[in-house]
């Protein structure tokens, strides 16, 4: 049978920005083989499939889709889901702002949406802690792994809040635009550490202040990602941990797709309470560009 699905830009308020995502509004009846084969055919970094709800407090089910495999919660394809559910009409708003709440594989993540004629601006938020283990990439696997010079490499840590990252600051943009994946260093270092996914970014680390980024994540079938919302509230969360400030909202802002031609813009925040970090943010504005069916074969 024909199943509906929307193509949206998401972290961008320019059509062909932002990174791509492919929105499935109703996935019943697909089997997760389906869903997997259907990640693969529209080959974007995620896409996105709509099921009713199986938890008390959740508006939906939200399964989400690598080329590779599924994730149990990714950024921007939860942000984008948000404004192509309310641009369809699917999520009640009033006045133009609406709240909508996704089961995931992390637990309940909530939606705030605020959608006007010109844009739809999302904005998740994850009751969590970061988590960061002893274990951390040495200044110079990083660097190999990123075909940079070691001097380039400034810090190497993992952390996660659901889906784990390496991350990676390095000296200055020039830096970020310069790195290329080298396979044999990021299978030897990454691919079976922590995290196999590397976000690394240069750019001013105090609060409010603007980054930089990249991110490469071949174990996941992504060469590179335009925009990576996940990360962006993870790293807002590690980065909080370290302020001496126990309490408190502290904000920054991503920029992330620039060297790929894809430029977007993430809204990255973290609330500390009594020393530690509770809840993370992400967000930004979603564009919707195509709309069409696809049939899934029988038998797949």
């Amino acid at each position: 049978m024909p199943h509906r699905f929307v193509i949206a830009d998401v972290f961008t308020e320019s059509a062909f920005g932002g990174n791509q995502l492919a929105v499935l509004p109703d996935g019943r009846g697909l089997s997760e083989r389906a869903m997997q084969s259907l990640a693969r055919e529209f080959n974007f970094s995620e896409t996105t499939f709509v099921l009713p709800p199986e938890t008390p407090g959740t508006d939906f089910r939200l399964r989400i889709f690598t080329p590779a495999s599924e994730l149990p919660f990714a950024g921007h394809p939860t942000v984008g889901t948000a404004s192509v559910l309310a641009r369809l009409g699917l999520v009640p708003l009033r006045d133009g702002a609406g709240r909508v709440v996704f089961g995931e594989g992390v637990g309940p993540v909530s939606v705030d949406l605020r959608v006007d004629d010109a844009r739809a601006f999302s904005r998740l938020s994850l009751e969590a802690e970061v988590e960061e283990p002893a274990e951390r990439p040495t200044l110079h696997q990083a660097a190999a792994a990123l075909s940079l010079p070691q001097e380039a490499v400034s810090e190497a840590w993992f952390a996660t809040v659901g889906n784990p990252f390496g991350f990676v600051r390095v000296v200055d943009r020039e830096a970020v635009d310069r790195a290329q994946v080298d396979r044999a260093a990021w299978s030897q270092h990454f691919a079976g550490a922590f995290s196999s996914a590397i976000f690394f970014f240069s750019g001013d680390v105090a609060v409010g202040g603007r980054l930089y980024a990249r991110m490469f994540a071949p174990g996941f079938g992504i060469e590179e990602d335009a925009a990576t919302g996940s990360a962006a509230a993870t790293l807002a969360g590690s980065l909080a941990n370290r302020l001496p400030e126990p309490d408190g909202v502290f904000a920054w802002t991503i920029d992330q797709g620039v060297k790929m031609g894809r430029p977007s813009l993430i809204e990255a925040s973290a609330e500390k309470r009594g020393g530690r970090t509770v809840r993370v943010v992400a967000g930004g504005s979603t564009v919707l560009v195509a709309e069409g069916t696809i049939t899934v074969p029988d038998g797949v």
